[in-house]
């Protein structure tokens, strides 16, 4: 099934399954957002607008997703919060935004959701100014972990709704830009972590 369907389908249970389980990751993640008065912030996979009640106002926020029906609940969490946002459908493996257009990206559990976990961090980075920041909130492996536990897991759930098996290290070559400024556990255990990476001038 693919994962456009399967988060249809996902949508009116998503936020009883995720929201009170990710709230305080997110409200500590988004505290990496200070001054960002006129700044131009792209939120990759925005689900239904869970980040959206924790957004710092003065931005131009743009949040994308490959899901209509996330989408719907999204601008009604946007209208309920009085939050302006540019939300669209997008695939964060294929943004179409040119070069260069945002001062900050936000990826929260999303890259450990698509197929090609590195084209989304290569295509975030692209579309980032030199100096500006992908703030990065997700579940990941640690290089020559061997989880076996997870990795089983991921073999039933990786076509229904995320990836259990995604070692972050092994991202970063294919945006050798980019440098990690911040790598942090979000829970104990260190399964989720907290990571800032900053585009090279």
């Amino acid at each position: 099934m693919a994962l456009h369907h399967s988060y249809t389908l996902l949508a009116p249970i998503y936020d009883r399954i995720v929201a009170a389980a990710t709230q305080p990751m997110r409200e500590r993640s988004l505290e990496q957002l200070s001054n960002v008065s006129d700044k131009k912030i792209l939120i990759c996979g925005v689900g239904t607008g869970l980040d959206i009640p924790y957004l710092p106002v003065g931005a131009n926020y743009t949040g994308i997703d490959i899901t209509p029906a996330m989408l719907k609940r999204a601008r009604q969490r946007a209208a309920q919060q009085h939050v302006e946002i540019d939300l669209q459908k997008g695939n964060v493996m294929d943004l179409e935004f040119a070069d260069e257009h945002f001062d900050v990206v936000l990826m929260h559990l999303i890259l450990a959701v698509v197929a090609t976990p590195e084209k989304a961090l290569s295509e975030a980075t692209r579309v980032l100014k030199p100096g500006g920041q992908i703030i990065v909130l997700d579940k990941f492996l640690r290089p020559g972990q061997r989880a076996p536990m997870r990795r089983l897991l991921n073999f039933f759930i990786r076509h229904i709704a995320t990836r259990t098996d995604v070692v972050f290290e092994d991202l970063l070559p294919h945006s050798p830009n980019i440098r990690v400024l911040e790598d942090k556990p979000a829970f104990p255990g260190g399964w989720f972590r907290h990571i800032v990476l900053q585009k090279l001038a």
